[in-house]
């Protein structure tokens, strides 16, 4: 019964080049091992180049090194095999995890139906720059409105049965090579299984990593878009939860609609009210999120990023769409590899 009541905890945390981030990231981590709040904490050394094996070392965590540089998918399943807690709970190695996270986890898995939880990103994130802020705010504000019965699964700081992770197989490494979506295709596997995964909306990282827009839009339409698409369409379906939600495919369309009528307006201006007709309607559709951004960083920031927040939208659904003419009218159907 005791063991039900307070399953034990292993921390798994992938690191490559972390040498720098590992003593911010680490510190709440030995501080909940230093209180019996988690068993281990076990960094996996992706071979870097630099000191993030020995600084992980020194600082009190195990630490496992990969056979080859595998990227954090292969990273999470060595650790899987090697741990001894009942529970893995998935740290990046750029996130700080909140001191109440142990707690939070053995709540959450007191009921045996849940498999898996994950929580978000904080509301205070790291990044100076205003479109990193933009970038973690954004990834909040999706994770604290979506549904708590979650369709997926999200490692950044998230955790699951060690027993469940083992038979299922871990993360597909052979499909997703890079870091992709390789969380989110495991959360379908554990579904499948009869597993239940659960969102906390209250248990936060802290995010340090710094966006630009130039390594945003490659990541959000090579590693997240295109991949998470032809999943979707191929085999998973589309829910309607989190940024597949049906709100947000409208939310879409309109940023989609809005765009072409900016590009159009030097071409005919007579299209000017159309253009502002669609921007009062876009900031209408995203008021919520539009509030939230205005809170969190003020009004020059929300207009900023909402702004952004268009493009990122029309991005997005051509990258769905060109899944949709990839599948139904090229025919190529088993398209999941990431390279």
């Amino acid at each position: 019964m005791m063991a039900a009541e307070r399953p034990s905890i292993s921390v798994v945390m992938p690191a490559f080049r972390a040498e720098a981030l590992l003593p911010r990231v680490l510190a709440p981590l030995m501080a909940m091992q230093a209180r019996g709040e988690v068993s281990e904490v076990i960094v996996v050394d992706d071979r870097s180049p630099d000191a993030t094996a020995e600084v992980a070392r020194r600082l009190g965590a195990r630490v496992l090194t990969t056979p080859q540089n595998g990227g954090p998918g292969l990273a999470r399943n060595l650790a899987a095999e090697h741990a001894t807690g009942e529970i893995l709970w998935f740290v990046d190695s750029d996130v700080i995890a909140w001191e109440d996270g142990a707690a939070k986890l053995r709540h959450a898995f007191a009921d045996p139906a849940v498999a898996a939880v994950f929580g978000s990103y904080d509301d205070t994130p790291d990044g100076a720059p205003w479109f990193s802020r933009y970038k973690n705010l954004m990834h909040r504000f999706y994770h604290q409105k979506a549904s708590r019965d979650a369709h997926t699964f999200w490692a950044g700081c998230g955790a699951v049965r060690r027993d469940v992770f083992l038979r299922i197989g871990g993360f597909d490494v052979e499909t997703y090579r890079v870091p992709s979506i390789e969380d989110i295709e495991l959360g379908y596997r554990i579904r499948r299984a009869g597993g239940r995964i659960v969102l906390d909306p209250t248990l936060h990282g802290k995010h340090l990593k710094v966006w630009t827009p130039r390594n945003a839009i490659h990541t959000d339409i090579f590693r997240r878009a295109l991949p998470w698409s032809r999943l979707m369409i191929s085999r998973e379906g589309v829910a309607n939860d989190l940024n597949t939600s049906h709100g947000e495919k409208l939310k879409a369309a309109v940023a989609g609609l809005l765009i072409l009528s900016i590009l159009a307006l030097p071409f005919r201006l007579s299209l000017w009210p159309l253009t502002l007709a669609l921007v009062a309607l876009a900031v209408a559709l995203n008021r919520d999120f539009a509030a939230f951004l205005w809170r969190n960083g003020g009004l020059a920031f929300a207009a900023r990023a909402l702004a952004y927040h268009q493009l990122y939208y029309v991005y997005s659904a051509a990258a769905f769409v060109w899944c949709l003419f990839e599948y139904h009218v090229l025919g190529i159907r088993n398209r999941l590899h990431v390279p």
